[in-house]
């Protein structure tokens, strides 16, 4: 589906849709697709229509090639905007959300941004944006190895990313505290597809707006006392970073929601959706449901 510039250039963005019941928007993290969603989806359909998309620049899904002044055109603001264009296109004024990774930041922004459209959302292993910059801590440093190198001006991490093979880089990435792969092993493959200059490009944008563009936004909100409206999910895998590094999950996100947060940790690591599917639906249905 094609999205206009909407202040932040133009995107294409790629989704897979159907299910019966009321919408529900699937937001996948890095580096994947929409395609993490897999192992959940077709229980999902049972119950809500089900929207799953790419985000700019990631999977199938095209951004500008442009970043645009301090990484604007990958803020979560610019993705938000695009998701929010989609499901006007599909014909829903508002709907409920569920986003991992990237996707969860997307969702939490498009909360703030759009509160009229979101009337649920479910946020899937992350901190806030706001509270990883100014409370960092020294095995978060050394565990998101990632962020620190993406981040960093174009283009270095571009170059180093594109010259290690795909299959190398992702392993390392997505195998963290030694969980293995096992979880992905459908899905290891498209992830491998996509990892290309393409995706590279936009990720490291996406990476270089999170302490700049994004931060600015957050910081904005967290002093005007803006704050997620909707009811709120917060999920974690216990045996991973959020909830070893950080810990108090629940009460951080408290901070940043003006209803009560529900949510739990999942006996899993970061990948919730692919490595927990069960509980994953579970929770959904009794929190999406209600």
């Amino acid at each position: 589906m094609k999205v206009p510039d909407q202040g932040y250039g133009e995107a294409i963005i790629r989704l897979q849709r159907g299910g019966d019941g009321p919408p529900l928007l699937l937001l996948h993290g890095n580096p994947m697709s929409h395609i993490t969603w897999n192992k959940i989806v077709p229980k999902l359909k049972k119950h809500f229509h089900i929207i799953a998309a790419d985000l700019r620049g990631y999977g199938d899904s095209i951004g500008p090639e442009d970043g645009g002044t301090n990484h604007i055109n990958y803020s979560f603001r610019a993705m938000a905007m695009d998701q929010i264009h989609v499901m006007e296109q599909c014909g829903f004024k508002s709907f409920q959300v569920a986003g991992h990774d990237r996707g969860a930041r997307t969702t939490h922004r498009m909360c703030l941004d759009h509160k009229d459209k979101i009337t649920k959302a479910a946020i899937l292993d992350i901190m806030p944006n706001r509270h990883i910059w100014t409370v960092q801590k020294k095995d978060w440093a050394k565990s998101k190895w990632h962020w620190l190198l993406m981040m960093q001006p174009y283009d270095l991490p571009e170059r180093m990313l594109s010259s290690v093979p795909a299959e190398f880089y992702l392993e390392k990435k997505m195998s963290k505290r030694g969980g293995g792969l096992d979880f992905c092993k459908d899905t290891f493959q498209e992830y491998v597809r996509c990892f290309n200059s393409k995706t590279i490009r936009a990720s490291c944008e996406d990476y270089r707006a999170s302490p700049s563009c994004d931060l600015d936004m957050d910081n904005k909100d967290y002093d005007s006392q803006s704050k997620i409206d909707c009811p709120t999910l917060v999920l974690w895998g216990g045996k991973g970073d959020t909830g070893i590094i950080w810990g108090d999950v629940i009460n951080v996100w408290q901070n940043y929601c003006s209803k009560k947060v529900v949510g739990a940790a999942v006996d899993c690591g970061h990948y919730i959706q692919e490595e927990k599917p069960k509980d994953t639906i579970n929770h959904f249905l009794n929190f999406f449901n209600k």
